[in-house]
């Protein structure tokens, strides 16, 4: 289209008082008058105008709808696209005097030029959308960012203000998915509402709230599995499995551990499967699957492994203590193993107490667990000094990170003190009293 094509265009808008918002919505409204209602919207359409009025060339469907707007004939439209939208009109019947213009028959050449001008100006229109962007990426760097933070401050932080900012941050990604985003975009933004939604359903089991737990790890699981991203498939089961686990359902965990290692064999992840499915085999009699595991578990230790979700670190990610005391659970849950167990679990209470690694996050949680595991086992060999030692650290914890694992590990601590070999030890009912006091003053003593 010519630039007196476009001045003509700016003329009529301007001779009607309209501005080009308001010209973005007559053509709106005549386009729905005439049964079109997959216009774009007022800002899209005010960025054409734009455009049209500078000289670019105007597709068949808009020439109708400006002569609509406008009042007049596709035949009084310039003629730099008149025979295009005359054609148009005669098939549609649109606008006065729409057949008369038909009528004029036009050179057949120069009708096909034109005719596939206006298909390449509307191709051209419906790239230029879909190539519009409503967040960019510094947007999308800043969420990454955001999950990053919040994966290794889950292991760190006290839970209650964590969840109000993994939901303000899970908040905003909802928001940009309500922009004009790319698939790729769409797709990233999926992945990362996995990860958050995962996040907080680890709060919420941490929490107590396991019902809420299941729900959300199956909505991360539902974003992991559109995307197609296995890691993080991987990652959610485990997270159903642990919740299976605790919840007195072993065959169930070992069904969903399995699941998550259908997606992944090796790396973090996938050696948490290993022991985990290792645990849930022991609980039901299967000694021989619960060996397999920990060899298992060691040779997806031995590969080489990365991806981006272990690169987020913290809560996907795995450090050397953390692996020390799964390995320490499982042998635990094999007879004849308890020595073993009992090292594992020095070793990892130990590690821990080092402080982290290059690279890795100690999560108090984890950290406080291995220590009620240890004691666990120093107590069924009747160390009961030993076994208070190894609960210091755990009962001197603050109320804010006393989360539901940590009280009901400790239950289990308890109601070994009541055996007869402790009856009459001052010691074994000083500990109790004071498992007991924890464990009331617990974050998580409301939801029980």
């Amino acid at each position: 289209m010519s630039e007196q094509t476009g001045a003509w265009l700016r003329r009529e808008r301007e001779s009607r008082g309209w501005d080009r918002p308001e010209m973005a919505r007559q053509l709106i409204a005549a386009a729905r008058s005439r049964g079109d209602s997959h216009m774009p919207g007022v800002k899209s359409l005010t960025h054409n105008i734009y455009r049209w009025e500078s000289g670019d060339g105007v597709s068949q469907r808009y020439i109708l709808a400006y002569c609509a707007a406008f009042g007049i004939a596709p035949g009084d439209f310039p003629r730099g696209a008149r025979v295009a939208a005359a054609r148009v009109a005669a098939r549609t019947g649109a606008g006065a005097g729409g057949g008369a213009a038909a009528s004029t028959a036009p050179d057949p050449v120069q009708g096909t030029g034109e005719e596939l001008l206006a298909v390449a100006h509307d191709a051209s229109e419906r790239a230029w959308q879909a190539e519009q962007r409503g967040i960019g990426d510094s947007t999308l760097e800043q969420l990454r960012s955001d999950v990053t933070r919040l994966s290794r401050e889950y292991m760190t932080a006290s839970p209650l203000p964590l969840l109000r900012e993994m939901r303000r941050v899970r908040e905003r990604m909802h928001d940009a998915l309500d922009q004009r985003v790319w698939p790729r975009d769409t797709a990233e933004l999926y992945v990362l509402l996995g990860c958050v939604n995962g996040l907080m359903g680890c709060v919420a089991a941490d929490l107590g709230y396991t019902t809420a737990a299941e729900e959300l790890a199956r909505a991360a699981w539902t974003y992991a599995m559109v995307t197609g991203h296995r890691p993080l498939m991987a990652k959610l089961r485990l997270d159903l499995a642990g919740l299976s686990y605790r919840g007195g359902q072993a065959r169930q965990a070992r069904d969903l551990a399995t699941e998550g290692l259908d997606c992944l064999r090796s790396g973090p992840t996938a050696i948490q499967l290993h022991l985990l499915r290792g645990r849930a085999a022991a609980r039901l009699g299967d000694i021989g699957g619960a060996k397999k595991a920990i060899e298992d578990a060691r040779r997806a230790r031995d590969l080489d492994y990365a991806d981006d979700l272990t690169a987020t670190g913290g809560e996907f990610d795995l450090s050397r203590a953390s692996a020390e005391y799964l390995n320490g659970t499982l042998l635990a849950e094999i007879p004849g193993a308890a020595a073993a167990a009992a090292a594992q679990l020095e070793l990892a209470v130990d590690l821990y107490a080092l402080g982290p690694g290059p690279g890795e996050t100690h999560g108090y949680g984890t950290a406080a667990l291995a220590c009620i595991s240890l004691a666990g086992t120093r107590l069924a060999d009747g160390a009961l000094d030993a076994a208070a030692a190894a609960l210091d650290t755990v009962l001197a914890l603050p109320v804010s990170r006393r989360i539901d694992p940590i009280p009901q590990g400790l239950s289990g601590l308890r109601a070994g003190l009541a055996a007869p070999a402790f009856r009459e030890s001052a010691l074994a009912r000083e500990l109790s009293d004071r498992i007991g006091t924890f464990t009331s003053e617990s974050v998580t003593a409301g939801a029980r």
